[in-house]
């Protein structure tokens, strides 16, 4: 059974709605701003715990001493 003209034209528009749709949620989770602001966010909560700020303190510590060590040797 033949679907008429203006139905087949509504179902084309839903479709570009969907699409569209579709297409600026796509463009606003891909944003560039967004994506590095949850990185400072995901950051800022890492470095608030204390565990692994005292471990890049040590790191760091170390390497230092480690430099220092061949410096002087």
């Amino acid at each position: 059974m033949a679907r008429d003209a203006d139905a087949i034209e509504k179902d084309i528009q839903q479709a570009r709605e969907a699409l569209a749709g579709a297409l600026d949620e796509l463009s606003e989770r891909a944003n560039p701003q967004r994506l590095s602001e949850q990185g400072k966010e995901m950051a800022a909560q890492k470095w608030a715990d204390p565990r692994v700020k005292y471990a890049v303190y040590a790191a760091g510590a170390l390497v230092g001493l480690l430099i220092l060590r061949k410096l002087f040797k």
